[in-house]
């Protein structure tokens, strides 16, 4: 997602910021083109599909996965407003995306994003830092996925949300979790019961308050961060 690439989920990895001017051109494109809606559960796209489109999301949220052959899921990232999905596709998505509730999207035509590139090759360099961007990310998802506990991983999860709020000029401390315990746990490769638990276990430390399932509040952002980085428990 394009907002989540300008700040790599790192902790040790400065936020890029891409050139001001080569973005603002990209957002008026964008401003211009048509809408869709889509319906919870409905997909914005299957993979395999041809690869047609930009999306970014204006109102509600987006989970991005692959299935494997054996049936199971991997969630590959969560697109919040702002974000982007479909960016770095060749030819045929090579993910599913699908609105975790009611979603309003702005819809550009890769062809349309193709020339602003060739128009405007400052913006081309811009996306492509992105999309580096995006595969440290990734790398750092991987790592923490292969290696970290299941408290680190979730920790980690409510850090990055934490600190994408902070980006936008939001509360950092209320996090909305537009998504289920079983999608946080396909994206964190643990189970359902798993996550509930460490859920349960952060607000019994203190470190949450947990509101109807959705709604995360951080009571001790230190902590938490220390528990991501495998001093807590």
């Amino acid at each position: 997602m394009l907002d989540t690439m300008l700040a790599s989920h790192s902790q040790s990895a400065e936020p890029f910021l891409a050139p001001v001017p080569a973005l603002a051109t990209f957002a008026q494109d964008i401003t211009h083109s048509p809408t869709r809606v889509v319906e919870k559960k409905e997909h914005v796209y299957h993979e395999a599909d041809p690869a047609t489109h930009v999306f970014k999301v204006e109102a509600g949220y987006v989970c991005v996965y692959r299935t494997l052959s054996n049936g199971r899921r991997q969630i590959i990232d969560f697109a919040f407003p702002g974000d982007f999905v479909g960016l770095g596709e060749c030819g045929e998505y090579t993910t599913n995306a699908q609105a975790t509730e009611r979603t309003r999207l702005r819809c550009l035509p890769v062809s349309a994003l193709q020339q602003l590139v060739r128009d405007d090759p400052e913006l081309g360099l811009a996306l492509y830092q992105a999309l580096s961007c995006e595969l440290l990310a990734c790398r750092e998802h991987l790592v923490s996925v292969g290696q970290k506990t299941a408290s680190e991983r979730l920790a980690a999860f409510l850090i990055a949300l934490s600190r994408r709020n902070e980006r936008r000029g939001e509360d950092a401390t209320d996090i909305v979790l537009p998504m289920m315990r079983t999608d946080i746990a396909d994206f964190l490769g643990l189970t359902h019961e798993t996550v509930s638990r460490t859920f349960s276990k952060f607000r019994a430390n203190g470190l949450i308050d947990l509101e109807q399932c959705i709604l995360v509040k951080i009571r001790d952002i230190g902590a938490l961060c220390e528990v991501a980085e495998g001093g807590g428990a």
